[in-house]
């Protein structure tokens, strides 16, 4: 991996990261912002590199991990990140995240997104009712019913709460591709403005139906699993970068590589990779910056996983 600084704007946020050494090349974070996309019911833009907390901010308030998370945190919000995907059934993650935000003092800067997965109405408001009081917010931008359970009851609830004015957006989600037809299914009868699913270089079912009906029906998606819980990094472990990956798409990682291959399918309105580590955050972040392939050089990263 080439030699990296770290980059500084006057964001107080920075001075969490600044102290991470040499971890950004050249000038890109100064030269342009973070790629934006369209929430399409809204108009509202997204940075298309989400944060995802699944596992990795799985840890008590008082763990001496809590610091490095808070730098993850800090890098994520000073390299222009807004979206942070978090669930109920994380564990510590949605206590975690809410306490970070406010640490951080950025709760007028993120997007909050997290997930019902409770059956029936009752279990489900309490959930939620949860939720708000763990990520310390009066209102809670995205609230998804997590892997289709219970999905009729809980976006019935989710639209009143709409209504109410406590959450912005609602969705559905799953993270296997098995379940890609039964999303299909779900978004066909039900109105909501997010789903999110599985999509990588090595998991492309999302391709065929999914997406596509995204774009056409004006549906915006969070994409999960774009590493394949490490096993895309595996294929490539020894191999070095190929020289056209920097000189034509501006990737300086593999993961990058990975996160270019996602979000340069314009349906994808932003990924949401989790990571403990601010060096990898950073990484991330500059996915979004820089060209992405087209056609022909997406199968050419496929090529290299394959």
């Amino acid at each position: 991996m080439p030699s990296r600084r770290h980059f500084l704007q006057s964001s107080s946020l920075l001075a969490a990261v600044a102290a991470l050494g040499p971890l950004l090349p050249s000038s890109v974070w100064a030269a342009e912002g973070l790629l934006q996309r369209q929430i399409p019911s809204s108009g509202e833009s997204l940075p298309v590199i989400g944060l995802g907390t699944s596992r990795t901010f799985n840890v008590s308030l008082d763990a001496p991990d809590m610091v490095t998370l808070q730098e993850v945190m800090a890098a994520f919000m000073g390299g222009g990140g807004r979206l942070i995907d978090t669930a109920p059934s994380y564990g510590d993650s949605q206590a975690m995240t809410g306490e970070l935000v406010r640490r951080l003092q950025v709760r007028d800067r993120v997007f909050l997104a997290t997930k019902v997965s409770a059956t029936g109405r009752d279990a489900g408001l309490r959930q939620i009712e949860t939720a708000f009081k763990q990520l310390q917010s009066e209102r809670i931008d995205l609230i998804q019913v997590h892997n289709l359970q219970d999905t009729r009851t809980q976006l019935a609830l989710l639209r009143e709460l709409k209504a109410q004015g406590r959450i912005r957006y609602i969705g559905v989600t799953h993270y296997r591709e098995p379940a890609h037809d039964d999303l299909l299914e779900v978004l066909k009868r039900e109105p909501v403005d997010f789903v999110q699913f599985n999509y990588s270089v090595g998991a492309r079912n999302a391709e065929k139906r999914l997406l596509p009906f995204c774009a056409d029906k004006g549906i915006a998606t969070l994409i999960n699993r774009t590493y394949q819980a490490g096993e895309l990094f595996a294929r490539v472990k020894g191999k070095e970068l190929p020289a056209w990956a920097r000189e034509e798409l501006d990737a300086s990682s593999w993961a990058q590589l990975m996160l270019k291959f996602v979000i340069a399918d314009p349906a994808v309105t932003a990924v949401i990779p989790a990571t403990s580590q601010p060096r990898y955050m950073l990484d991330n972040l500059l996915a979004g910056h820089g060209r992405l392939p087209d056609a022909a050089q997406r199968e050419r990263i496929a090529q290299a996983f394959a």
